[in-house]
């Protein structure tokens, strides 16, 4: 009996944690972005992503990824509780896999 190779999904991110370092209450927002690319032979599709804290918001590429093809989390921290260091979670649950990754977004906010 012959085995069924089936082709697989599977995803590459550019990183799994953005460092802000320092910054002040009074810089406002903070965003920045983490791009994945499907390296696999399906198409992959981000199914959502949730924050660890309501002072983070994720937006990502809603369509399907292309094998070869790349989506982006862009990622705000709105940096309006005060000084303190931070490091928040996004977990990230897709097509590719059952279990989610998990990407951190950390930095340290100072007084303005």
């Amino acid at each position: 009996m012959a085995l069924a190779i089936m082709a697989a999904a599977h995803i590459q991110f550019d990183k799994t944690v953005h460092d802000f370092g320092t910054i002040k209450e009074s810089d406002g927002p903070q965003t920045c972005c983490f791009t994945l690319k499907n390296t696999g032979e399906e198409p992959v599709t981000i199914l959502t992503v949730i924050t660890s804290c309501g002072c983070t918001n994720a937006k990502w590429t809603k369509e399907s990824i292309p094998q070869g093809g790349s989506g982006t989390i862009n990622v705000t921290f709105t940096n309006n509780d005060g000084p303190y260091p931070f490091d928040k979670t996004l977990t990230v649950y897709t097509t590719d896999t059952k279990k989610p990754t998990i990407l951190h977004i950390k930095g340290n906010v100072t007084k303005k």
